[in-house]
């Protein structure tokens, strides 16, 4: 049979730049990379010796369409540092901020990205061509998301509202009363959006994760809890780099993060899912049910439809803390700069996004430490493929680089995000 190699130079359709190499001998799997070659971006680097405060505005820069998750963990991790308690009216105030990141980031996703591969066409302006409304409806969707970071973070893209001990300018109830039209229609938008994902035809092909996510006694998964796996890890995140590690490898400027006891795993939607389905809404299992998904779902070309349940949950989490909105009598927590350590995980869009912080005792930062979902999952990604192409090896090679490209998009990768790392250290011998 010879060898075949599939190569693809530049993925289409993920936020960054990468590319994919497989090669088969004999109708064998000899070779899986998943190259990000996007040059190393120093994040960790630039927030030494800046001030405690700078962290969620410097950290946002990191992701344009994750930013909340960015300065989420920063701000989690700092106040850990610094001894700063929040009160419950900021705790909402940040979840509604999550809300929004959810909506425009997983709607963004699912339409424009990941939705093309299962309608065989090559991006959404085929899409656009074919159904205009149906994209119209999606767009206007994301931008109810959009929307909300705007009010609650103080702009879009990059939110500036973001404070260590909370906001600078907390919003007003009647700010968040104007807002609830367009997160209620965007509630039912969503159930349209599950639906319409649900109807695709799906590769027949499951894996024996293990998810790893945020886990909270009583919420789905935003930005508190501890760090959970479905194989019974459950540690407080100050424990995550005991039990997590990242490893350099020779094709990649990005690092691959391993359960030190067992190896890859999977975080992002599906292990949100697995993990925490009973937590959902009762609206949002009920579309999750009605789109066909078990509890547990392991093939991860069904990610779409998870990723549209999270939108449904979003919406009504949106909604239940506009309802119950209280002013704040203050934006923020009194916060006194101090040495300190500080850990904190939460759920970026994409999977588990985890920061670590050093500061002296007058609040600068000594050390900074990011792992970013991507660089979590891309091991995993590499197990996917290669386990996909060796039951998919039939396929000619265009179909199977179709296939191989949309499995890479069933994590959302953003490929800019992984590749924060500071130090690079290859062996070639």
């Amino acid at each position: 049979m010879g060898t075949r190699t599939i190569k693809v130079d530049y993925l289409a359709r993920v936020e960054g730049e990468g590319a994919m190499r497989i090669q088969l001998r004999d109708g064998q799997v000899t070779d899986v990379q998943l190259k990000i070659f996007e040059p190393p971006r120093f994040f960790e680097a630039f927030l030494q010796g800046r001030r405690y405060s700078e962290a969620p505005d410097i950290t946002a820069r990191i992701c344009g369409i994750c930013p909340v998750a960015y300065q989420m963990s920063s701000v989690h991790a700092m106040e850990r540092a610094l001894g700063v308690t929040i009160t419950p009216e900021i705790r909402e105030l940040r979840r509604l901020l999550y809300c929004g990141e959810w909506i425009e980031s997983h709607t963004l996703h699912v339409v424009m990205l990941h939705a093309p591969d299962f309608l065989g066409l090559p991006s959404a302006i085929e899409l656009a061509e074919q159904n205009a409304d149906l994209v119209q409806r999606m767009l206007q969707l994301k931008k109810v998301g959009n929307d909300i970071v705007a009010l609650v973070g103080g702009r879009e893209i990059h939110p500036i509202n973001v404070r260590v001990g909370g906001f600078y300018r907390a919003p007003e109830a009647a700010e968040l009363q104007a807002l609830r039209p367009r997160v209620a229609w965007a509630r039912d938008v969503a159930l349209e959006l599950t639906e319409w994902v649900s109807g695709f035809a799906f590769p027949t092909f499951e894996q024996p994760y293990e998810f790893v996510s945020v886990s909270h006694p009583d919420e789905y998964p935003f930005n508190e809890g501890h760090v959970a796996s479905s194989e019974g890890l459950d540690i407080d995140v100050a424990d995550y780099e005991a039990h997590f590690e990242e490893q350099h490898v020779a094709h990649s400027n990005a690092l691959h993060s391993v359960l030190k006891a067992r190896g890859s795993y999977m975080t992002g939607p599906l292990a949100r899912y697995a993990l925490h389905h009973d937590k959902l809404s009762p609206l949002a299992r009920e579309a999750a049910h009605r789109a066909g998904l078990e509890p547990v779902c392991r093939n991860p070309f069904r990610s779409i439809i998870v990723r549209a349940v999270e939108v449904v949950f979003a919406c009504e989490e949106a909604l239940r803390i506009i309802d119950g909105y209280r002013e704040p009598a203050e934006p923020a927590a009194t916060v006194v700069p101090r040495s300190g350590r500080g850990m904190a995980a939460t759920e970026a869009p994409r999977g588990l996004l985890y920061h670590r912080y050093e500061l002296d005792e007058e609040g600068l930062i000594t050390e900074a430490r990011i792992v970013p979902p991507t660089s979590q999952n891309q091991k995993k990604i590499e197990d996917d493929l290669r386990a996909f192409v060796g039951q998919y090896v039939h396929l000619d090679d265009t179909a199977l680089q179709w296939q191989c490209e949309q499995a890479i998009r069933n994590y959302d990768p953003c490929i800019s995000c992984a590749t924060h790392f500071l130090k690079l250290e290859v062996d070639r011998g």
